[in-house]
């Protein structure tokens, strides 16, 4: 690299390496708007599933964090990409994240958030000179403007979030009537946490619905379980519903903070039981044990899905994808989209 460090109008833009005030998972974990893919670790998972060069962006102003933003490279045919997150493994959020600027007032706060925002693409034009960038940052992410600015096209997105704060009793009589009921279901089964396993027959499970549909599907059973064994411990949450011996269904979630998040699952059976519905709810009363705040649903974009997720009640959250190339590589869009 022949820039480490650049300067934007006091806030230093470089590598994390270049830095040693913080630790990068320290940041990660001190942010309002990361998640679990934010963590190092499951940084040099997606980088080795997605056969792509990791960035892990950082801006300073002085000594004081002002924001992360994590970056992967892809090269292909001598033509450079830059994604947040990593193309084609169905990663839900990942882009910019800030912090220390909740104490600031607005224009202060604005100020700061677009010279940490604008020095990271400077640093990323420098450094990678993408044709096509695509970022889509936590839903947490609100101020999408800095990209605007720099003439990147803004696609709003959406996703559904239950509130678990009233506690078991309330959350389950906000649910429609055909959800209780469900959920209230009797029957010869049992749904637990596991481990590898489980993420082997949800993924394949996942993995064969898709290929039945004629789509496309990048999580594989082994990048799921590296992220498994090597973020920290609960993170990532396989939960399966076993009937008569074998796996039926299952969900893998992820939790960071406050938020658990329904990542991968949820596959189509032939069981007359409710499998969907019963391992959401083993998903969310446990996660309300721990004291967990919110279950993102992951997804209220697509017509068929929404009417099984709205069922439980959820709030309707806005987050946003990014993304800029030239007339060649906006083709990439579409191919992103798909695999994403």
């Amino acid at each position: 690299m022949s820039v480490s460090v650049i300067d934007n109008d006091g806030i230093s833009i470089g590598l994390a390496d270049a830095f040693d005030h913080h630790d990068w998972n320290d940041l990660v974990e001190r942010s309002p708007q990361t998640n679990v893919f934010h963590y190092r670790e499951s940084l040099e998972v997606q980088a080795d599933h997605a056969d792509a060069e990791l960035h892990r962006l950082v801006g300073y102003k002085g000594q004081e964090p002002v924001g992360v933003f994590p970056v992967f490279e892809k090269r292909k045919g001598g033509m450079s990409m830059a994604f947040s997150p990593a193309p084609s493994l169905w990663v839900s959020y990942l882009g910019p994240a800030c912090l220390n600027h909740q104490k600031l007032k607005r224009r202060k706060r604005e100020r700061r958030t677009k010279r940490f925002v604008q020095g990271c693409l400077d640093w990323i034009d420098r450094e990678i000179g993408p044709k096509y960038t695509n970022v889509r940052p936590d839903p947490a992410y609100r101020d999408v403007r800095p990209f605007e600015w720099r003439d990147f096209e803004i696609d709003v997105r959406h996703t559904y979030s239950v509130d678990l704060t009233p506690g078991e009793d309330d959350v389950l009589m906000s649910f429609s009537s055909d959800a209780r009921n469900n959920i209230r279901t009797e029957g010869d089964y049992r749904v637990y946490e596991g481990g590898p396993d489980e993420i082997e027959a949800i993924v394949s499970q996942v993995k064969d619905r898709h290929d039945e549909q004629g789509e496309s599907y990048g999580v594989t059973p082994a990048f799921v379980t590296d992220l498994y064994e090597r973020l920290p411990e609960g993170a990532v949450r396989p939960y399966a519903c076993e009937i008569d011996g074998e796996v039926a269904g299952g969900m893998i979630a992820l939790e960071f903070d406050e938020t658990v998040y329904r990542w991968q699952g949820g596959a189509k059976h032939d069981h007359d039981l409710p499998v969907n519905d019963l391992v959401d709810w083993a998903i969310m009363t446990d996660a309300m044990e721990r004291g967990v705040e919110n279950y993102d649903l992951v997804g209220a974009n697509e017509e068929r899905l929404c009417g099984y997720k709205a069922k439980f009640a959820p709030e309707l959250r806005s987050h946003y994808t990014i993304q800029k190339g030239n007339k060649v590589t906006n083709a990439l869009s579409s191919v992103y989209k798909k695999l994403r």
